[in-house]
């Protein structure tokens, strides 16, 4: 799997992060975009196996084939920027300002959105025929799915917006995990191995994505869901974001930083003490 040392991939998450930080307006917009479209159409994949085999472990063994494709293919997800891009920030790398840091997250939310809106709508189509029938099965679950996870949320008011963030940090601590994953491997299997994992357990566990839920939301909606827009920003994705980064940040990026990256001095082993003899007592002639 030519396995990558952690030190190593510490450093590749800092190089990462300034050369996101410092690419072009237009080639940032692509990049996300179409990382947004690919996830949305691994979910759209996901709850359409969930649905037809009645089983969800099934349907999020197979999620992960879009977050691979994507990330082999060096497209950006909004849950990996919120990660690296700050450690190249901390480190002081010339050009990547806050500033910078803010307009890289700002643009590949756009892109990611507009990505993961194109495929919902283009989901919306196939299950109902171009909006000329009834949803069908997959349509329904997209509604229902909606529902349960905004005004499901409100319903237990701040356990329910407490009980979202949290399923957000969490998410993206697992999303970022595979992102990290990526570079402990310099082959191609050993990558998609090292992305798989994590990715799995996220989706599995029904933790918050942001841009997972930006087809899922939209696409909910037009399914007839019995939600609104503002339920869906206010009871999920606006949390979601904020979750995303403090689980990419603070379990993931920063504790790979300080122990990896600004490894701290090393402790130096204290000199042996000298053992205590009793001096003999002095013998006296007879």
């Amino acid at each position: 799997m030519s396995y990558v040392s952690p030190p190593e991939f510490a450093a590749k998450m800092v190089d990462a992060g300034e050369s996101k930080a410092m690419l072009s307006t237009r080639d940032t917009l692509i990049r996300s975009y179409m990382a947004g479209a690919i996830l949305a159409l691994a979910a759209a994949f996901a709850v359409t196996v969930t649905v037809q085999t009645g089983n969800s472990l099934l349907g999020a063994l197979l999620f992960p084939v879009g977050f691979c494709i994507l990330y082999l293919l060096g497209f950006d997800l909004l849950t990996g920027v919120f990660t690296l891009v700050p450690l190249a920030w901390l480190a002081k790398r010339p050009g990547v300002t806050f500033g910078a840091m803010m307009r890289n997250w700002g643009l590949v939310f756009v892109g990611n959105f507009a990505g993961a809106l194109t495929t919902a709508v283009m989901i919306a189509i196939t299950v109902t025929y171009g909006f000329s029938v009834e949803p069908n099965a997959v349509g329904e679950q997209l509604a229902h799915i909606g529902e349960s996870r905004t005004v499901g949320y409100a319903e237990y008011g701040f356990a329910g917006m407490l009980t979202l963030f949290v399923r957000a940090v969490m998410c993206n601590w697992m999303v970022s995990t595979g992102v990290v994953g990526a570079m402990m491997s310099k082959s191609v299997s050993g990558k998609v191995i090292a992305m798989w994992m994590p990715v799995m357990v996220f989706f599995y566990m029904g933790f918050e994505h942001s841009i997972v839920n930006m087809f899922l939301f939209p696409s909910g909606l037009m399914m007839g869901g019995d939600f609104n827009l503002g339920d869906y920003l206010v009871w999920n994705e606006i949390p979601t974001v904020l979750g995303n980064v403090v689980g990419g940040l603070t379990f993931v990026g920063i504790m790979i930083y300080a122990t990896h990256y600004k490894t701290a001095p090393k402790r130096t082993p204290k000199p042996p003490t000298p053992s205590l003899t009793l001096a003999e007592p002095e013998k006296v002639n007879a």
